[in-house]
């Protein structure tokens, strides 16, 4: 008997190149999960994306003057639950998670990074503009459990590309995210799958 599809929820923040990805892969049937819900913290293109292609959204705000990061990501917590979610899956998510939630949700919040963790952890543009700095000849994308630090989690997957001569930020940054939008939905099946092993900081990947 087929085991039954994994609940999914998407928390996005800017275009959501890598949902479109996501949501690619579900209709092809290369991608067997149900996405539940695409939640934003702000107005983002990613919500109008999954909205215009029939999947629910919501889009919850952050109070500066009533939440504190605890208290906004319990009412996150609520809606996920209720929806079921059994994997989050981060897509440009520009929020830092409380303690509170990263433990409530342990081994169960995916992220991909533009570069090669533990190298040049932070955000997108910033992150191909250091890569360039520094000469890399090699950069690519890391998908990782999410712990209380920043793109400090258990590495799950990683792809490199060639860093050529006359790189630009731009070109870079096209190159990871080709690389992204192939690795994310496949690491999403291997965990649903049940293929997927963390071991303190090893996360091992069962053929």
């Amino acid at each position: 008997m087929k085991n039954l599809a994994l609940k999914i929820a998407v928390l996005a923040s800017t275009k959501g190149t890598d949902l479109q990805a996501i949501i690619d892969a579900i209709k092809k049937k290369e991608l067997d999960v149900k996405l539940r819900l695409v939640l934003a913290n702000k107005e983002c293109y990613a919500v109008q994306r999954a909205k215009e292609q029939g999947f629910k959204t919501r889009i919850l705000l952050f109070e500066k003057d009533k939440d504190t990061r605890e208290s906004y990501d319990k009412k996150v917590a609520l809606i996920l639950d209720e929806e079921e979610v059994e994997l989050i899956v981060l897509v440009g998510y520009m929020r830092l998670f409380s303690e509170w939630f990263v433990k409530k949700y342990n081994n169960r919040i995916i992220n991909i990074h533009p570069s090669i963790l533990p190298s040049f952890p932070g955000m997108d543009r910033a992150v191909h503009e250091e890569v360039l700095n520094y000469g890399c000849k090699v950069s690519g994308c890391t998908i990782h459990f999410v712990d209380e630090g920043t793109d400090t989690g258990p590495i799950i997957a990683q792809g490199t590309v060639e860093i050529t001569d006359n790189e630009t930020v731009d070109s870079l940054k096209e190159k990871v995210q080709n690389l992204e939008k192939k690795l994310y939905p496949r690491i999403i099946q291997l965990f649903g799958d049940g293929k997927i092993r963390v071991e303190g900081r090893k996360v091992f990947i069962d053929k």
